[in-house]
């Protein structure tokens, strides 16, 4: 660390660089901090979470219990021991309480004055924070699985949805409505996840084994349905033009919006071109998926190479997204975790499992001396190597 400051007060060491190795050496480091707690509040296990994203304070969670909670991250108390407190919660005394659990919660991206919610009841709910109550309700003939809201997005303000049908359902914020249908999988669709590089992009994923691609604007919808084989298999194949050999229940977009992850209950993940949707061959190894819903994991964001944070039973594991090398497998939880949110400010992890709790990883907050570092770690080396390149070459988007 010392090297670093003293390479970047001399001027040898580019700001950026600087700050992408520092942040890849606080990934490399996190662990479940004995002084950082998050106040329990469910009763029944932890579905979703969602870090706001205009101060990286305020974090929601969501319940098998049907209860939502707005947590404050800050330390207001400046003490090395605090737990992060819940300011409130939508309980069973709340009128506009969801009836079932909640499968996904989700800020507006760009004002933390609004929130969404799905549940299994049916319903997408858009929330005030402010009078923390139900400003609109969306209702549907089926169950809801996922929905997301762009954030990016500045010319429209729709909302995808996934349910137990076969058809993505874009719901409009400001007429109130749904304004149209996507139309091509076969079965529930499990996940859905807008591009953080062009508005109109949309990922889904479904329990047919496929995942496709969207320009919302087109009638046709359909960009492409990605093929793990890269159309080397025969059309009549079984496994042509399938993601997977199993459901797909999780989808991520890398933060550049250059890739897309996926994963499937055939216990793979699958790192995908979002460009040309070309399947990129990183294996991964074995990533434990029985989940029979949708799976929530998420990526790092402004480090030299980038990270995927992934639940595994009972714990989480940590992969170099494009060497497919697993990093670290991150224990604490006594129960399947469901889902996890990367806090990219601080290089902070919160995850949340069906043992009721929230747990906050954290950097370490001692320097290993260099006689004691763990021998495994000299395996890590590579990933403080920056590719990160301000060119977008390598994965130009689709002109649109």
């Amino acid at each position: 660390m010392l090297g670093f400051l003293g390479a970047r007060q001399a001027g040898l060491l580019d700001p950026l660089h600087f700050r992408r190795t520092q942040a890849t050496r606080r990934v490399l480091e996190l662990e479940l901090n004995k002084d950082r707690n998050v106040e329990r509040i469910h009763d029944h296990g932890v579905n979703t979470l969602d870090i706001e994203l205009v101060e990286g304070r305020y974090m929601l969670s969501g319940g098998s219990d049907g209860v939502i909670v707005l947590y404050d991250l800050e330390n207001s108390s400046r003490q090395p021991y605090y737990t992060c407190k819940a300011v409130c919660s939508i309980d069973r005394s709340h009128r506009d309480m969801h009836s079932y659990s909640v499968e996904t919660v989700q800020w507006y991206p760009h004002d933390t004055g609004m929130f969404t919610s799905s549940s299994f009841d049916k319903t997408l709910k858009v929330w005030d924070t402010n009078r923390f109550q139900a400003a609109d309700t969306f209702n549907f003939e089926e169950t809801v699985y996922s929905h997301q809201m762009s954030p990016v997005a500045t010319k429209h303000c729709l909302i995808a949805v996934g349910t137990k049908g076969p058809k993505v359902q874009l719901c409009d914020l400001k007429s109130g409505s749904c304004s149209h249908i996507l139309q091509g999988h076969r079965q529930e669709i499990l996940a859905v996840s807008w591009s953080p590089r062009s508005d109109y992009i949309l990922a889904t994923a479904s329990a047919d084994s496929k995942v496709k691609l969207w320009d919302v604007r087109r009638a046709s919808g359909c960009l492409m349905t990605l093929d793990q084989h890269n159309g080397e298999k025969s059309q009549a194949a079984e496994s042509a033009n399938t993601a997977h050999n199993g459901k797909v229940n999780g989808l991520c977009f890398t933060k550049d919006g250059l890739h897309l992850l996926t994963v499937g209950t055939d216990n793979r993940m699958r790192l995908w071109n979002s460009s040309s949707g070309e399947n990129t061959l990183v294996n991964y190894g074995k990533v434990c998926n029985d989940s029979k819903k949708g799976l929530k994991f998420t990526v790092s964001c402004g480090c030299s190479t980038e990270f995927v944070f992934v639940p595994h039973g009972y714990n989480i594991a940590v992969y170099a997204v494009f060497s497919g090398e697993q990093i670290t497998v991150l224990k604490g939880h006594y129960r399947n975790v469901d889902c996890c949110v990367f806090q990219s400010d601080f290089q902070e992890l919160y995850s949340g499992s069906r043992d009721c709790n929230i747990l906050a990883w954290v950097p370490s907050l001692h320097e290993p001396v260099p006689d004691d570092e763990p021998t495994s770690k000299s395996q890590f080396s590579a990933v403080f190597e920056d590719a990160w390149s301000s060119s977008d070459d390598e994965g130009s988007w689709i002109p649109l």
